[in-house]
């Protein structure tokens, strides 16, 4: 058995002013993954790719890995990037396989394209019509047509925060593999429902989420070989973003129907619990400051989060933290390559001001950057390379860039030079801060902090800041999703 093995992962904020190149995909690593790079890069690792990696080893096959691509969410990809990755791919599909396995996001859209997976799909099956395609996706996923009708067999994550990729890997991988032997036969059903749920509802430790997919995980008990609920990724202005369902059984369509309509059912009849309420900054601040508990007290800074496309710059919620006069904090993290290299060529120990953050406007939704000037010292300065210890991508490198601390007396602020979602412990002990002996810790995050930081967390305080990850659908401007849809409009 020949398998081709690939990655193209990319969730794609089109608010966002953050560029996506080619070189971004390459995350700790001198350039993107390809051929005999691979495997090195990511066995071993909580990912789908790795489980791919497996289940091909399992079954003796010869493996093709033609390239794993990942990058942190940002704008739409850049068309030279996309071909490139694509043309990978597409290149070893030509060369002839038994099979396929893809580790794609779901939600990629380019300079040129709304579905940059749909696309590669429909090309993959014009030079080979027969080959089975297994495809592990995200829970983000804005599902296109050409997804659903080009696939074999598809599964996403049932958890998010994400921490089950491997396992969705093997769920789709064994699956695709199944039907490369002949024993299954894919019957694929899809529906989508007119519902753009708001990101910091869409946790599944949270009703109605937590429900849907133990739903999703009953079905496959029950005989499903996969079955997925897709919350989508509204920050996306593309005409099919928004939830969804697919479930793939042996050969009953009726059933994987069945099984399909009683997850948008149930979706649809509690859409009113996919709505965000929002609390003022000033009120989340001051309950945050007369709060005691028993563990530190997260602030999170979900408008601008790295897993969602934000700017990491945006400093509204920082400057109020230190007007406020909150003390003991460890804010992760202001994205600012200038101040990093400034930090970095004062050395540790030094005492400076600088003009921190906001040096991105955000036109898409109409802001602008704003800089404070922060006076301190510098506490730590690193290269910025760490692997998570976990449970989200377990064992993964990570790579902030050079990065610096600097330590105001009551805020150790940590200074990155590319994006990094705070969804480890490792990302603060790495440079030495111990996150469990701070009071607060200020996370640039929405819901993956709860990977690694909720254990810890004595109570958690959503801060409404500001940035293209906005958690108020009033702020963005919504051109080409299709319309009517919840909570847009009244349906």
């Amino acid at each position: 058995m020949r398998l081709i093995i690939a990655m193209m992962k990319h969730e794609t904020n089109t608010y966002s002013p953050v560029p996506t190149p080619l070189d971004v995909f390459a995350r700790g690593t001198p350039r993107v993954p390809e051929g005999d790079e691979v495997a090195p890069a990511f066995k071993g690792t909580n990912s789908a790719i790795a489980a791919f990696l497996d289940l091909a080893e399992a079954e003796d096959a010869e493996i093709v890995t033609p390239i794993a691509a990942g990058a942190w969410p940002s704008g739409p990809v850049h068309d030279d990037a996309y071909e490139y990755m694509t043309g990978k791919i597409l290149d070893a599909v030509k060369a002839g396989a038994d099979g396929i396995l893809l580790d794609l996001h779901g939600a990629m859209v380019t300079q040129s394209l709304e579905d940059g997976e749909g696309a590669l799909l429909k090309r993959i099956r014009e030079i080979a019509p027969d080959m089975p395609i297994g495809v592990a996706l995200d829970m983000h996923t804005n599902l296109y047509p050409e997804i659903a009708d080009n696939v074999t067999v598809l599964a996403g994550y049932q958890t998010y925060p994400h921490i089950d990729s491997y396992d969705t890997g093997m769920r789709a991988g064994k699956a695709a593999i199944a039907a490369i032997k002949g024993e299954v036969r894919p019957a694929l059903a899809w529906g989508q429902k007119p519902m753009l749920p708001h990101v910091m509802r869409q946790g599944t430790d949270d009703f109605p989420n937590k429900e849907l997919q133990a739903m999703t995980k009953r079905m496959e008990a029950e005989g499903a070989l996969t079955a997925t609920l897709f919350v989508g990724f509204p920050h996306a202005d593309i005409s099919q973003a928004g939830l969804s369902a697919v479930v793939v059984t042996d050969g009953d369509q009726a059933q994987a129907a069945a099984w399909r309509d009683e997850l948008l059912n149930f979706a649809w009849e509690h859409r009113q619990k996919f709505v965000y309420e929002i609390e003022p900054l000033q009120e989340s601040l001051a309950r945050a400051k007369s709060m005691t508990a028993d563990g530190p007290i997260v602030l999170l800074d979900h408008y601008d989060n790295a897993a969602s496309g934000g700017t990491m710059d945006c400093m509204a919620v920082l400057k109020g933290i230190i007007n406020a006069g909150l003390e003991d904090v460890a804010a992760f993290a202001v994205r600012d390559e200038a101040a990093a290299a400034e930090l970095h060529a004062a050395g540790e120990g030094t005492k400076v001001t600088i003009s921190l953050g906001g040096k991105r406007d955000m036109p898409g939704i109409g802001l602008k950057g704003k800089p404070l000037e922060v006076t301190g010292h510098v506490a730590k300065l690193s290269d910025g390379l760490y692997r998570n210890a976990g449970p989200a991508g377990t064992g993964m490198l990570m790579d902030m860039g050079p990065t610096a601390v600097l330590d105001t007396g009551k805020v150790q602020i940590i200074i990155t030079t590319k994006n990094q979602e705070p969804n480890d412990l490792n990302c603060m002990r790495s440079l030495g801060i111990e996150p469990t002996e701070k009071r607060y810790l200020m996370l640039k995050s929405r819901i993956h902090y709860r990977a690694g930081f909720r254990k810890i967390a004595g109570a958690t305080i959503e801060c409404a800041g500001e940035g293209v990850c906005t958690s108020d659908y009033d702020a963005i401007e919504f051109k080409h999703v299709r319309r009517p849809i919840y909570p847009l409009d009244d349906i």
